[in-house]
């Protein structure tokens, strides 16, 4: 059986303001946390063209899957990175969470932020397992937002996928709301973290660690049904009080069947 190690992970973007936890300080603790745990597919969220720039220089196993993008300097992305000994890239792009998702930069559903997703048609070197990868950040103000964003990326990805779809990222959004049911009755998904019976907590914690105790879950990643997930942590780690991101990042091992 192939094991997929798979990370997603808000990786917050550059703003000095945040003092020990700028940007600088937190690149190599990124770089070591995910270097450490070898995935084959890793989802970012947040950060602008440079700073993703700075990740990809500093994740030398892993390649920043691009070559659809023209960046726009002002937007931040959500990104994909794969080990391409392990993971081959047929196709990739974007989708603009608007009415109008091939117009870059473009906004909807009063949205603060214009809004994307970026996907992957992938194949497992291994196996030939054929999979599509998608991962989004949803809007951080209103759930109607962020369900008028997910119903564009549902019908979106219908209209180009034929593959077995698995979809992480920061919806900003409670896993027991209606924008995570309508993207996993829409493609057959589950949710790992409650297929394991996992108490709920929160995975945004604004620098805070294990002293923000309430919040939800905005952070998910979610698989085919058939998919085993044979481990998923949410990855708290810190060094000398200084953490990775604002968010902890979720790190699964899945068997795609």
């Amino acid at each position: 059986m192939t094991e997929l190690r798979i990370i997603t992970s808000n990786i917050r973007f550059s703003n000095p303001s945040d003092g020990s936890h700028d940007w600088p300080n937190r690149l190599p603790l990124l770089a070591d946390l995910y270097q450490s745990f070898k995935p084959d597919i890793l989802a970012t969220q947040e950060g602008r063209q440079i700073q993703i720039k700075e990740l990809d220089d500093s994740i030398p196993d892993l390649d920043l899957v691009d070559s659809h993008r023209s960046w726009i300097d002002e937007r931040m992305y959500p990104c994909l990175f794969v080990n391409l000994q392990t993971i081959s890239v047929e196709r990739s792009g974007d989708i603009w969470l608007s009415k109008t998702p091939h117009v870059p930069g473009s906004k909807d559903f009063d949205s603060a932020f214009p809004r994307l997703c970026t996907w992957a048609e992938v194949t497992v070197k291994v196996s030939g397992e054929k999979l599509m990868i998608v991962n989004t950040h949803l809007d951080h103000i209103l759930s109607s937002t962020r369900l008028g964003q997910i119903h564009v990326l549902i019908n979106e990805v219908k209209k180009i996928n034929d593959r077995p779809l698995m979809i992480m990222g920061d919806f900003n959004e409670s896993p027991l709301t209606e924008v995570k049911k309508d993207l996993m009755d829409a493609f057959g998904l589950k949710d790992p973290w409650i297929e394991k019976n996992y108490a709920e907590e929160t995975s945004h914690h604004g620098f805070s660690g294990t002293k923000a105790v309430t919040g939800d879950r905005i952070d998910w990643i979610l698989m085919p049904k058939n998919f085993e997930c044979t481990s998923l942590v949410m990855d708290k780690r810190s060094i000398e009080n200084v953490y990775p991101s604002d968010h902890y990042p979720l790190l699964a091992t899945v068997i795609p069947k």
